[in-house]
């Protein structure tokens, strides 16, 4: 490991500078999304009294998910040792320690036609900002200690195995099926939803909750996060084309697409229902389209992103409020209602809209019926494996340092009882 990088570089093709130049912008996009965008949207939804926790495990978790990426999360996510296509063995569930801490890698190692190590910086947005949307279904009440075990466990028993085999080549177990999840549907917002529904669920309701008004501190903080967020999922999507062609283009217009009509249809639903449109439901749909489009956003047409867009508004709404409510979980922010649910959505709609009839990229061989198949397979076994392997980290969490916070704690707000700090000075 200590040997000079460009005695062990292995180039397999020439760096394309437009593709290059594109994945380092989509690198920066999603990073932005996590802090600030996603960072913000949060904390402007929680009391004043925890601005600053949610801030912090944001940031925090930003730094502590770069050095585990780079120690051995790439590898084990990303390694082809020992992979062949249509054969099952341990590598097609897991990766192996060949690349950790970028071995072998330098500036004139390829990936495709972009350097390894900006593929490395790519994936590494993606696997910081998994666990930092769970953050959200926890906030108020779990103990920042406890966040940072639960959080780096996860990533490496639950995201780490589902990224390798959805993304990490032919041999992976999820990609020979023919699974589709072309930016995280599967490997982001389904595991993370459901990582998300059993923490809150495991971890018991905010004290006062559902009783007690709960209301966010500062709307037009989330706002910008929203947008901050929509605008950074150009590159979410958009990148994961890996170059600067016309399926980055394609994901980029289906992805505004979806967000749009998202927006819409959760915006004239609580006009409906409660007479007034609000600014917080239309910014919360944004998000729901946006999930929902994203493992569909490479295999699907304008007239897909309008269908998906449309239903991930109105389910994502519907469990965000009726479903959240009839089983009483306090999801604080809505991570499993819209994450989880708008990331199953897109997984299976895109098995229908793939089809060359709708606009998608199906071939004449497409059959929706088997694509539809290993969609919905796929979709909830990762939603058993993902709540299953959260509820096992969160005992042993418990066991090593606990989960929640005390009463005392949490009626005195998070920012001063564990950082000492305020957010807002009288």
């Amino acid at each position: 490991m200590a040997a000079p990088f460009s005695l062990m570089a292995q180039e397999t093709s020439a760096i394309d500078t437009g593709d290059t130049a594109w994945i380092l912008v989509s690198t920066a996009l999603v990073l932005f999304m996590n802090i600030p965008g996603l960072a913000l949207f949060y904390a402007g939804l929680v009391r004043g009294k925890n601005v600053l926790s949610v801030l912090m495990h944001c940031f925090v978790l930003t730094a502590t998910m770069t050095i585990l990426w780079l120690v051995c999360g790439y590898s084990l996510a990303f390694s082809t040792s020992g992979m062949e296509a249509n054969t099952t063995n341990m590598n097609s569930f897991i990766g192996g320690l060949d690349l950790a801490m970028l071995k072998g890698i330098d500036g004139s190692t390829t990936e495709g036609t972009i350097p390894k190590l900006l593929h490395f910086a790519f994936q590494m947005t993606f696997f910081i900002i998994t666990p930092a949307l769970m953050v959200g279904a926890f906030v108020e009440r779990m103990k920042f200690s406890a966040v940072l075990w639960f959080t780096a466990l996860w990533n490496i028993i639950v995201y780490i195995p589902i990224c390798h085999m959805v993304w990490g080549g032919a041999g992976g177990w999820f990609a020979d099926m023919g699974v589709q999840d072309f930016a995280g549907g599967i490997v982001v917002h389904i595991t993370a939803g459901v990582g998300a529904l059993v923490t809150c669920i495991v971890l018991g309701p905010r004290t006062g909750y559902p009783a007690k008004p709960m209301m966010p501190h500062n709307l037009p903080m989330t706002v910008t996060g929203a947008a901050m967020l929509w605008v950074g999922w150009f590159g979410f999507n958009g990148g994961s084309a890996l170059g600067a062609n016309g399926d980055a283009a394609s994901a980029l217009v289906v992805t505004q697409i979806s967000a749009a009509v998202a927006t819409l249809v959760w915006m004239f639903i609580e006009w409906f229902k409660h007479g007034r449109p609000s600014m917080l439901g239309a910014a919360t749909g944004a998000i729901a389209g946006l999930a929902a489009i994203t493992p569909a956003s490479g295999t699907v047409g304008p007239v897909g992103a309008l269908a998906i867009g449309t239903m991930s508004g109105f389910i994502c709404w519907w469990a965000s409020t009726v479903i959240k409510k009839k089983f009483g979980y306090d999801d604080s922010l809505d991570v499993f209602g819209v994450h989880g649910v708008g990331g199953f959505v897109g997984t299976i709609m895109l098995g229908v809209f793939m089809a060359p009839v709708f606009g998608g990229v199906g071939g004449e061989d497409f059959s929706m019926g088997k694509q539809l198949g290993v969609q919905l397979f796929a979709g909830l076994l990762t939603a058993a494996y993902a709540g299953i392997a959260s509820y096992v980290i969160l005992l042993v969490v418990k066991a090593m340092v606990g989960l929640r916070v005390d009463e005392t704690e949490e009626n005195m707000g998070l920012d001063t009882t564990y950082h000492g700090e305020e957010a807002y000075n009288e």
